[in-house]
């Protein structure tokens, strides 16, 4: 088999290798496409929720105005770029933000196959161009309909190692240009770049003190390095980069002796500007978790962290890790194997270690990470594959027989790498972040609500809310520290009166500090709400609030209360938030939730063969004890499109509540204080006080309730 290819001939390679990534896209496609609920505007619907920020963006952008104050990201890269493929092309908007993921993701076999040719390693690059774009972890964040700014976050540093590696193995300024632009175009599209940049710039100085010493060359592209890995403006990088690449170009014999001196100013220069800082600071908010936020206002209050309810950012086992940069641990033992000896044939290869080394911080950093090693995995599996055939081949006697064999291995090993992987994306069944029904509430919302007006709901749900009924949330996807998800938490959790004067209190400090300058603005409200309210004990305030002496301030807009059928499967989590002391960060007892679907038999409601409901009696078996019943609902959503719910009271001394949702099958088991909560109350039973509240839209699968106050 040829060893190296023309670079037409491999340019053809590099193409079909990504129009295999983007086609291998389309099964997720074809499986959606059997769903008409995943579609809207007769097109499918994105599957992730942080897409609707940048959607909304887009569509900011498009419409050449949005609301002050809506946190619409039209300032993004993302949005931006949307915004400018929805103008020049011909496809539908959401048609554009389904399918960009599959076909900019899936440039990163590009950069992997240059890297292989610009080290001789042609086949390498074949065999890591086949996989790179459809292994576990990178699919998932790069599948169509996941529409995020992690379609190209991995592309760019990949490309950034390539020029690095061209760089050194070259000698050409042009390369160190081009490893320059490309940082800060990463950068420009993912702040949190920074670091990364940083850590390149970390090994080039490392493999030069070690393997290169002498040569000047090397020291010039830590310079270039040192100046984008500098938290400033973006315009006076730009400056500073194409001046210092003007110098080195037309004086090349004059500045080698300036080449130290400038390499200690650009660092001094990162270091005194904040480089150090920025780094420590996004480190510490991954890796050096805790369970509570501490404020630092002078009401020293606590909240629980928000980082301990995201799976992505948390500690996986081995085998999931070695799954996602893989496809499967044999094949990452396998890859990390081929690396290895990738890197002792070619030391430029050890400038990849801060891309593996970050995606292994997925062990203790959270799954979001593996992507990184992802091409350096696919590389060392591609190394080793064409190490071991090589090998082998030479024992074999013929060459015809030798080449068979040579071929067979290499046939055999791409097909071994691909299968988990596909296997992987055709068992991936990922549905849109909404349903069609859910959509049409939103649509509706649209139509009823202002663009001042705010939505309380869940985080989860702020930016598609957004997007749909283009109003204000007070937490989405981005804004959720402990905080700011307290009152919101308080507000789903507590008794309608408590909760409708929570949500005027933190709609109108939310507006409140928008007025003030950024510098001067704060997202723990309660503090702000303790202050204005002469409280200095947080637990006196929310007392106060429960008997009803706090007077909320006086209403500047509506405020909608979003409840849908899904919350229930998060309840317990939206209940943490406010589940704790404010003073100590101390959580309280948890309080008791469970859901079950049920079967009725008789005069019996059985969860399961162990747990049934004696209606009769009126108590709960749980195996092989009773527990009495202190009350029992059922509820239904009719023909009128209102939940009609009958409510009987059995045992005073009963500590469960029970509430059977017969439109959903489903039973729910709680105590008193889940079930006099204002999500149960409205959603699950349909029963709001009128003073307070409003059905605005009742769907089976979405309630919203305006607040009167």
């Amino acid at each position: 088999m040829k060893e190296h290819f023309s670079m037409r001939v491999y340019s053809i390679f590099i193409i079909l290798a990504y129009i295999f990534s983007v086609a291998i896209r389309y099964i997720w496609v074809d499986w959606a496409s059997g769903f008409p609920e995943f579609y809207w505007n007769g097109e499918l619907m994105i599957n992730t929720n942080d897409g609707y920020l940048w959607a909304e963006g887009a569509r900011d952008i498009l419409a050449g105005f949005h609301q002050a104050n809506d946190l619409s990201p039209v300032n993004e890269p993302i949005s931006m770029l949307t915004a400018f493929l929805a103008k020049v092309l011909p496809f539908k908007f959401e048609t554009i933000i389904l399918w960009m993921p599959a076909f900019f993701g899936s440039l990163l076999v590009v950069p992997v196959m240059l890297i292989a040719k610009t080290l001789k390693q042609d086949l390498v690059g074949i065999i890591a161009g086949l996989g790179v774009g459809i292994v576990w972890s990178y699919y998932n964040r790069t599948m169509t309909g996941y529409y995020d700014t992690d379609m190209l976050t991995i592309v760019f540093p990949t490309f950034i190692l390539w020029f690095i590696i061209l760089s050194i193995k070259e000698q050409k300024n042009r390369y160190i240009l081009l490893t320059a632009l490309t940082m800060l175009l990463y950068q420009w599209w993912y702040p949190s770049a920074r670091a990364l940049d940083m850590a390149f710039g970390a090994i080039v100085l490392l493999y030069t003190v070690i393997f290169d010493r002498k040569n000047l060359f090397n020291y010039k592209i830590l310079i270039f390095i040192s100046i984008i890995a500098t938290p400033i403006s973006i315009y006076i990088q730009l400056i500073l980069l194409i001046a210092l690449f003007l110098y080195f170009h037309f004086y090349k014999k004059e500045n080698d002796k300036y080449i130290l001196y400038l390499l200690g100013a650009s660092i001094l220069f990162f270091i005194i500007f904040g480089g150090l800082e920025s780094i420590w600071d996004r480190i510490n908010g991954y890796i050096f978790r805790e369970a509570v936020d501490d404020t630092t206002n002078s009401i020293s209050l606590h909240y629980y962290a928000i980082a301990k309810t995201v799976r992505e950012a948390g500690h996986i086992p081995f085998e999931i890790f070695a799954d996602r940069i893989s496809g499967a641990i044999p094949l990452f033992i396998i890859s990390t194997a081929g690396y290895i000896l990738f890197a002792i044939k070619e030391r430029l290869m050890l400038l990849a270690l801060p891309m593996l080394g970050l995606g292994f911080i997925a062990m203790q950093g959270g799954l979001r990470f593996t992507v990184y090693a992802v091409p350096i995995e696919a590389l060392g599996f591609g190394y080793i594959v064409i190490w071991f055939a090589n090998k082998v081949s030479e024992y074999i006697k013929g060459k015809r027989a030798s080449t068979a064999v040579r071929h067979s291995i290499i046939t055999l090993s791409v097909i071994g790498f691909l299968t988990p992987n596909i296997l992987h994306i055709i068992s991936y069944k990922v549905p849109t972040v909404f349903k069609k029904s859910e959509v049409e509430v939103l649509d509706r919302l649209k139509h009823i609500a202002q663009r001042e007006d705010y939505v309380l709901t869940w985080w989860d749900y702020g930016y598609p809310i957004r997007y749909y009924s283009d109003v204000k949330t007070l937490i989405d996807g981005g804004k959720h520290l402990g905080m700011v998800n307290y009152p919101v938490s308080y507000a789903l959790v507590h008794p309608q009166n408590e909760s409708a004067i929570m949500a005027r209190l933190d709609t109108e400090y939310t507006e409140k500090e928008f007025k003030k300058p950024k510098d001067k603005q704060t997202q723990d409200y309660i503090a702000l709400m303790m202050r204005d309210y002469n409280f200095s004990d947080p637990n006196d305030f929310l007392i106060a609030i429960e008997s009803g002496d706090i007077k909320p301030p006086k209403k500047s807009r509506d405020i909608y209360y979003y409840l849908p059928y899904r919350m229930l499967n998060i309840f317990p989590t939206i209940n943490l938030f406010s589940n704790l002391d404010l003073k100590t960060g101390k959580n309280y007892k948890s309080p008791f939730f469970a859901s079950s679907g049920y079967m009725v038999k008789g005069d019996k409601i059985y969860l399961n063969s162990s747990v049934y409901i004696d209606v009769d009696s009126g108590n709960i078996h749980f195996r092989d004890k009773i527990y009495p019943i202190n009350t029992m609902a059922l509820s239904y959503v009719g023909k009128d499109g209102k939940v009609h719910s009958t409510i009987n009271k059995l045992h005073s001394d009963g500590d469960f509540y029970i509430v059977v949702m017969k439109s959903y099958g489903r039973v729910l088991i709680l105590d008193k204080k889940y079930y006099e909560s204002t999500y149960i109350q409205l959603f699950a039973l349909g029963r709001y006080n009128k003073s307070l509240f409003e059905p605005v839209i009742i769907s089976p699968m979405a309630m919203i309730y305006k607040l009167k106050i």
